[in-house]
């Protein structure tokens, strides 16, 4: 731990040690500017760290956010980082019984392959061709909107003109996602397949007026252009020990244990109090970056906070000794499992799973999607672990709203955990149980977190992964020039919570810092 120098104001505080703290960090003391960094934690990373969470098992997992999309590869140029992604080489495989048979739908390992899938799953091309037609359009939105992410907002006006292309634009931004998915796609299956990328995360029906589902689907298919999801080589943490290590070799200071109680500023120069196990300090600076919800920034500065957010997501960790088989056996686990296993992730299946949730009851049919990580990269096992097969899997649970939680989080984390392994093992040739590896007192290697779990251990409001619902990657009434500004002259918003944040991006971090380095001081 390095704690702040008493007497000393600095240029920049930094409030939480998160990818997107560290990440203006980085660029404000690389340009020349004192920089503190504040974490309430014994370590950095907020949510993108890697961790051993079974006792006695060699096994470094991302515990929590687990793939990168929308990184710029312009942060990891402009900030010299050591970081390397892999791509997957399977998009997704969704299981699927058809004429009482097991089946599927393995998107990935090349166009024929997909085609081939798609034919075998709908009986003709017109399925797959779709798919073309959708993603080109998406494609082409995701190589004009991701480049602005780093640059000033541009007004809706200007976007809509980068777009340049009315029907993505009418599909995207003006009409529930649901209508462009439906008019699109007529198989139920591949139907779900697409709707997903509107749901991570964000609890809403296809349909939903507020369009928050679009807003969502938006940021999962324009990352790096592309929208594809890659895999962090040595786990998430690898990404934020980088960026921490560029910002320590620039000059930054980062005092972990230290958390930030308050917030005080003329408009000028600010004063940041935390507490430590020792006491309370006061850090002196011209500049205030909080890397923490707008609810804590709220806390912080004693303002009203705004509407609480709400997560809706099941994560569950395990490590096994072997790939389960599969019902299925057109399709090689090592494959299916290598990109995102779609269960219970039909659009009727989805819909139904978010009235039920809406209502205040579990989902019947709980939707969840895995993927291996350990497959595309082994280096996060242990020599004995990799040699003897083991490999990781990652689940993220659906239409899991906190306030299902609410009455006896334990308890109904358990059985939402159970019904969803269910829902698992009816694709599987042989139970998930059978193949968990276990740890040092001999406990299967198996750990679940509810929205309630994560705002407790990582500090997210409601346990929301974005901290608060998604926005458009625009101006909006009060936004300020690069969507990082609030009511205080001199203090930013650098989190999720940001304009244009959500996700393993640093982008919210980027944008920060220029603000500071175009206002000319320190």
């Amino acid at each position: 731990m390095t704690a702040p120098e008493p007497s000393r104001t600095y240029d920049a505080v930094i409030v939480g040690g998160g990818h997107n703290g560290l990440v203006a960090a980085a660029y404000l003391a690389r340009a020349g500017r004192s920089v503190l960094v504040l974490e309430r934690l014994d370590h950095t990373g907020g949510a993108a760290v890697s961790t051993r969470p079974f006792p006695g098992v060699d096994a470094r997992l991302s515990r929590y956010s687990y793939l990168v999309s929308l990184l710029p590869r312009k942060i990891v140029r402009d900030l010299g980082l050591d970081f390397r992604l892999r791509t997957r080489t399977i998009s997704s495989y969704t299981p699927a019984e058809r004429d009482g048979r097991p089946t599927g739908l393995l998107v990935g390992g090349g166009e024929r392959r997909t085609r081939e899938a798609f034919a075998r799953l709908t009986g003709s091309d017109r399925e797959y061709r779709a798919w073309q037609r959708f993603y080109d359009m998406t494609g082409r939105v995701a190589r004009r909107v991701f480049p602005t992410l780093t640059e000033p907002l541009p007004t809706r006006e200007e976007l809509r003109r980068t777009v340049g292309d009315e029907e993505a634009w009418r599909a995207l931004f003006e009409e529930p996602i649901g209508v462009a998915v439906e008019e699109h796609f007529t198989d139920d299956l591949v139907r779900g397949v697409v709707l997903t990328d509107a749901l991570i995360g964000t609890f809403a029906d296809a349909h939903d007026p507020s369009l928050k589902q679009n807003r969502c689907f938006l940021y999962h298919v324009i990352g790096g252009g592309t929208g594809a999801w890659d895999v962090p080589v040595g786990g998430m943490g690898a990404l934020t020990d980088a960026l921490a290590d560029a910002a320590r070799a620039a000059g930054a200071v980062i005092a972990t244990g230290h958390e930030a109680v308050r917030i005080a500023t003329d408009g000028r120069t600010a004063e940041v109090t935390y507490r430590t196990a020792d006491g309370e300090g006061v850090a002196a600076t011209r500049h205030v970056l909080v890397n923490a919800s707008p609810q804590e920034l709220a806390a912080l500065t004693g303002d009203t906070p705004p509407p609480p957010a709400e997560g809706a997501q099941l994560k569950v960790n395990m490590l096994l000794e072997r790939l389960p088989r599969l019902r299925d056996t057109s399709v090689d686990p090592r494959e299916a499992f290598a990109g995102t296993f779609h269960i219970a992730e039909g659009y009727g299946q989805l819909g139904a799973a978010y009235a039920q949730a809406a209502s205040g009851e579990l989902p019947a049919e709980p939707p969840s999607e895995i993927y291996c990580h350990s497959l595309t990269d082994p280096t996060i096992l242990g020599p004995d672990l990799a040699a003897r097969g083991y490999q990781t899997l990652t689940l993220f649970g659906l239409h899991a709203p906190a306030r299902l939680f609410a009455r006896d989080n334990d308890a109904v984390r358990e059985e939402l955990l159970k019904a969803t392994l269910a829902r698992l093992d009816a694709h599987l040739a042989e139970p998930l149980a059978d193949c968990l590896a276990t740890d040092a007192q001999g406990r299967p290697c198996l750990e679940a977190r509810s929205p309630l779990d994560l705002e407790r251990d990582l500090g997210l409001p409601g346990g929301n992964i974005f901290h608060r619902e998604l926005s458009w990657p625009h101006a909006q009434e009060g936004t300020g020039r690069w969507g990082v500004e609030t009511r205080h002259a001199g203090v930013l918003l650098c989190g999720a919570g940001a304009v244009r944040g959500g996700g393993v991006s640093g982008v919210p971090g980027h944008n920060a810092a220029m603000a500071v380095l175009e206002a000319g001081e320190g």
